[in-house]
C-alpha cells in the first residue's frame, strides 16, 4: 500500500480490492474530484459498462450505460504527457475535452494513442488481477460491479 493515505484509492470489486495510487501532482482537479465523489459513495454500485479486452475498463456513469455523470460541473482538461499503460486510470470525456465528470477507466494494456487525449489522475498498484477478470463487453451481459470505492485514509 502507499505511504499517502490521503492519495490512496480503495476500488473494491465483486472479485477483491484494488489499490489506485493518485496522481494529484499530474491532475490535481480531477484527484479532487474523484476524491470528493468516492467520500460521498457516489461510485459504490456503479457498474463497469465497457470493457474492451485488451483495451481498457470505463465505469462511473450512475445509470451504468456511459452518457451520464455526477451532478457536478464538468472539469477542465488536465492533459499530461504520463503514458496510458496497463493500470494507469484515467477520465473518460464526450469529445469537447473539457467534459470531464465522473467517468473513468482503467487500461488493460499499453494505449498510447490518448496519450495527450486524456487526463492521467491514477495508477493500479495492487489488485489488477481484480480489474482484468471484470466481465467484458459494451456493455457486458452481467456487468461487474463497483462495491465500493474509498479514500484510504478515511477506510476502517
Amino acid at each position: 500500500m502507499s505511504e499517502d493515505l490521503e492519495n490512496t484509492l480503495i476500488l473494491t470489486l465483486e472479485g477483491g480490492p484494488v489499490t489506485i495510487k493518485l496522481r494529484p501532482d499530474l491532475a490535481p482537479n480531477h484527484v479532487a474530484r474523484i476524491k470528493e465523489l468516492a467520500r460521498e459513495g457516489f461510485y459504490d454500485g456503479i457498474v463497469f459498462h465497457r470493457v474492451i479486452p485488451g483495451f481498457m475498463a470505463q465505469g462511473g456513469d450512475p445509470q451504468g450505460q456511459g452518457f451520464g455523470g455526477s451532478s457536478k460541473p464538468n472539469l477542465k482538461a488536465e492533459f499530461s504527457r504520463e503514458p496510458h499503460v496497463r493500470g494507469v486510470c484515467s477520465m473518460a470525456r464526450s469529445q469537447n475535452p473539457d467534459s470531464a465528470n465522473s467517468q473513468f477507466f482503467i487500461c488493460f494494456d499499453d494505449a498510447r494513442f490518448l496519450d495527450g487525449q486524456y487526463t492521467v489522475w491514477g495508477e493500479v498498484i495492487e489488485g489488477m488481477d481484480h480489474v482484468d477478470a471484470l466481465p467484458k463487453g459494451e456493455p457486458p451481459r452481467s456487468p461487474g460491479k463497483i462495491v465500493s470505492m474509498k479514500v484510504a485514509a478515511d477506510a476502517e
